[in-house]
This record gives C-alpha cells, structure tokens and sequence, in this order.
C-alpha cells in the first residue's frame, strides 16, 4: 500500500495530513550496521510555500530497531525520533539550469525539486531514516573493541595478546634507531 502527500490535494483543500507505520529492513536501506528495523513511523504535513510551486513538509520520523556498533560489532538497540523540514520545488528544465550560476544558501539544504506532483511517504520515511542513522554507530562512548590480533571484544574481557603491535612497515626505521643506538 503506497500513500502519497499530493500537492493537488494541497491547491484544492488546504493542508494535508498523514501518518503511518511502515516495515523497511536494513537491507533495503543498504547500510551493514541496521541490524534490525522493528518499526518506522512517518508523520507529514504539507502546505503551501511562500513561492509559486513551492510546498512545504514539515513531520517526524520514528524508528526503533538494533544497530551493530562500528567497534565491537555487537548488537545494541536503538531508538530515534527526528524532526524534519523540506521545501519541494517544481523542477526546471536542464537548458535553464546550464545558463544560470546558483550559489547555494543554508535553508536551501532542505530543497527538493519534484517533477510528480504526489511525493510517496514510504520514500520519504526511507530517505529520512538515513539521514537519522548514525554514520558510526556505537554501542557506548567507552566501546573499546575488538583486539586487532585476535578478535576478543575487549569490552567482555582483555585479551591475552601482547600489548606491544608490531607493524613491519616500520621494521626499515626501527633498524634504523638501532644503529644509531649502538653508536652513541
């Protein structure tokens, strides 16, 4: 079931409303960290813009789920709610574009341009989710990981390697340092 805000809606009678639960997975998201998506509600409101054509959405967005933190690899749950505030704008042709030199503004970060004229709610719940997904999620500030050597999740307990890394890419500068130890 596809619901849809549709500014002809909005032209004829006014500002529309919506909401909804919709069931998206991680892996239409493409992003390796959702671990699971449990649900994601979308509420939208759309009314008309100070321009001509202009329409603006203003709603929230809700999910809870599990993310995978970036560090240790381990499940966590998560929950967020985020506001968000779009401006839809129709969209001009390509040769009218060319011929113009744009500087971009900061409210202009919360333009889309629309050639449909109905903006599809599972698209834009979609869209929203991964601007809200954290880039690196963890599962605490304090996460210490996973030992390079071994893989033991530091986090449960410390592992058994020796501190001490050995990187063979400096093996060249640690001869160096040798030898200049031993003459001085």
């Amino acid at each position: 079931m596809q619901i849809f805000l549709d500014f002809d809606s909005v032209d004829k009678y006014g500002p529309q409303h919506a909401k909804t639960t919709f069931a998206i997975s991680g892996e239409e998201l493409e992003r390796v960290e959702v671990d699971r998506l449990d649900r994601v509600a979308i509420e939208a409101n759309a009314n008309v813009g100070d321009l001509e054509g202009e329409y603006l959405v203003d709603g929230e967005i809700d999910m809870t789920g599990q993310l995978r933190c970036a560090r240790c690899l381990e499940p966590y749950p998560f929950a967020n709610r985020s506001p968000f505030r779009l401006r839809y704008r129709p969209r001009r042709d390509a040769a009218q574009l060319s011929e113009e030199e744009l500087e971009l503004g900061e409210t202009d970060l919360e333009v889309e341009y629309y050639s449909a004229r109905q903006i599809e709610l599972g698209e834009l719940a979609s869209e929203q989710l991964q601007l809200s997904l954290p880039m690196k999620p963890l599962c605490t500030d304090g996460c210490r990981g996973l030992c390079p050597q071994c893989g033991e999740n530091l986090n449960v307990q410390p592992c058994s390697c020796s501190s001490k890394i050995e990187d063979s890419r400096w093996a060249a500068l640690r001869q160096i340092r040798d030898e200049l130890q031993k003459k001085n």
